[in-house]
């Protein structure tokens, strides 16, 4: 029997309403983020972007100018939270963070304490 997918809404709010840290899920499981490698290029973080929005349909309007992860307004922030929503969306899945290389999986919540994935 397939697995139901989270609805996206339900999907953002545990991206963005954790509480830090190493979480574990109900069923015992950490909760992981996928975020691009810092040393990902231009060209990577646009096909990155590219690739995980064509699949979750309508979720990278969270990074779009009015929404809630437009800042910081950096590509690899922007590829980060793509990337991530497609991970989390898939079912967290080591190969869905991959993108050829250019995805890295961490136990650290991004979207807490303003990480800046520059610094």
């Amino acid at each position: 029997m397939a697995q139901k997918a989270l609805p996206l809404p339900l999907l953002a709010f545990f991206f963005f309403f954790s509480s830090g840290g190493i979480l574990k899920l109900a069923n015992g499981q950490e909760k992981t983020w996928c975020v691009a490698k810092p040393s990902s290029s231009d060209a990577e973080l646009a096909a990155n972007i590219h690739f995980a929005c064509d699949q979750v349909q309508g979720g990278c309007n969270i990074t779009q100018e009015d929404g809630p992860c437009f800042f910081p307004n950096t590509a690899i922030n922007h590829a980060s939270v793509a990337m991530n929503l497609y991970y989390q969306f898939m079912g967290r899945n080591n190969w869905n963070c991959d993108y050829r290389g250019s995805g890295l999986i961490t136990q650290t919540d991004p979207s807490k304490n303003n990480f800046d994935l520059l610094n």
